[in-house]
């Protein structure tokens, strides 16, 4: 798989990463200790060097997982996890004070195996906690070599620049696809400007843009799907014409939908590197596939007129969540 740079930090990883959360977290049952470690090794034969995981996906057990199954091969990956919450448990709130990014940082180095954490995100922007305060305290972590480089995640313009400032930021990790675009309106333009890469969590609309979701699907009771009002019965019918869109011209490319829409993320910009997640290995090998797809001016062009005759329905998160993005 080809290899990007995450804007100026020099920090290479695989075109696309591996979201891990899934395995261990929101979407269901976790999946078998031995099935999700087979997993993650799969994703690295195929060329993935990038992983994702977050304290608060469990929480813990998933960096614990992560840090097993990569221990053969820690020092050919990338590793990145989070801090950013109370107990890392997202109910709870936002916390990054600086005593608590350390214990956060210590704790993960022991979960994940490892003498140093790669890519360092702050989960979501605490209103509580300066940002300086909390990019100070990341700058010291990597002048310790616990660190290597500083991440933010759902952090709005104002935020990225006074974090910027203050220890370069290499990567901000929001959500964005072909069903959520607002980054376009003011954060690839600062991103652009800084030097900072884009890493684009739910690149596949949380399962929606690879057309196995309809108006039918039922989820399990401990999906976080249920929550959101973009998932709603009602919305998932009316947001069915993007889909149709992309199977279409999934189908001239002889690709899948999933693949059209990793490949379009992956055409905006040289620094945008997307992390989809899965629990299933075709998934992953499909996944995997839409690095090589190469999507014509034609071929954007026709996604884009598509797109623009269509309104999505319903918000991307509950109303309590969508508090916590965008500081």
């Amino acid at each position: 798989m080809e290899k990007r740079i995450l804007g100026k930090s020099g920090l290479e990883v695989s075109a696309l990463g591996l979201g891990c959360m899934g395995l261990s977290f929101g979407y269901g049952p976790a999946t078998e200790k031995q099935d999700a470690i087979k997993l993650i090794r799969a994703a690295f034969e195929r060329g993935v060097t990038f992983f994702d995981t977050a304290e608060a996906y469990g929480p813990f057990i998933n960096e614990a997982l992560l840090g097993e199954a990569l221990e053969p091969f820690r020092d050919q990956v990338v590793i990145a996890t989070k801090f950013g919450f109370k107990d890392g448990k997202p109910p709870l709130g936002a916390d990054s004070r600086p005593e608590r990014i350390r214990e956060v940082a210590d704790a993960a180095l022991k979960r994940l195996r490892t003498d140093r954490i790669d890519l360092f995100y702050q989960h979501r922007v605490d209103p509580n906690v300066p940002i300086e305060d909390v990019a100070g305290t990341v700058k010291d972590l990597i002048s310790e070599g616990k660190v290597k480089h500083f991440g933010l995640s759902e952090a709005g313009a104002g935020s990225i620049r006074k974090a910027h400032g203050v220890q370069p930021v290499a990567a901000l990790q929001s959500e964005y696809s072909l069903w959520w675009r607002e980054p376009e309106q003011e954060i690839l333009p600062v991103l652009e400007e800084l030097g900072i890469g884009f890493v684009p969590f739910s690149p596949l609309g949380k399962g929606f843009l690879t057309g196995a979701i309809n108006e039918n699907t039922t989820f399990d009771k401990s999906d976080f799907r249920n929550t959101v009002p973009r998932f709603s019965e009602e919305n998932r019918k009316a947001n069915q014409a993007l889909v149709d869109v992309i199977e279409q011209i999934a189908a001239d490319k002889n690709a899948t939908p999933a693949q059209i829409a990793l490949a379009w993320l992956l055409s905006q910009k040289p620094w945008i590197v997307p992390i989809p997640g899965t629990t299933k290995l075709h998934r992953l090998e499909e996944n995997a596939g839409a690095a090589d797809i190469q999507l014509s001016a034609q071929d954007l062009n026709e996604i884009s007129d598509g797109l623009s005759q269509i309104e999505i329905q319903g918000h991307r998160y509950s109303e309590q969540a969508q508090k916590m993005v965008n500081r």
